[in-house]
């Protein structure tokens, strides 16, 4: 799976967001100041060619839909970041992202005891 630039990230996440869109839609679901629609199409074009969308066409409009799945894109990345940056290793990630985050005793619980569950339904 190729990777998307923050730009098509965006954009990815927008489609994610509505499931279906046409241009109009996408156009819509950004902040003001809104893109060019000739940048969003240029995006769109070049997700497409990567094999990130797909539309439908009605007449001359067309429908886009992600092909990917939010979830797939960013555990294959987080795993791309462990293995670059952590040396394939769960744990340095883990210590990095718990001591270089600010994150609270609370949020620091609530990943223990997210932790805590997968171990107890991994099986031996």
């Amino acid at each position: 799976m190729q990777s998307l630039s923050k730009t098509e990230e965006d954009l990815m996440n927008y489609l994610w967001k509505l499931e279906k869109a046409f241009m109009k839609d996408l156009l819509d679901a950004y902040p003001d100041p809104k893109p060019a629609t000739t940048t969003v199409a240029t995006l769109l074009k070049r997700m497409t060619e990567k094999g990130f969308v797909d539309y439908k066409l009605y007449g001359k409009s067309r429908e886009y839909f992600p092909l990917v799945k939010k979830k797939d894109y960013f555990s294959k990345h987080v795993n791309g970041l462990i293995k670059n940056f952590f040396n394939d290793s769960a744990s340095q990630f883990a210590s990095f992202f718990t001591k270089e985050t600010n994150l609270t005793k609370e949020e620091l619980e609530d990943l223990k005891r997210l932790i805590d569950k997968e171990i107890k339904n991994k099986p031996n």
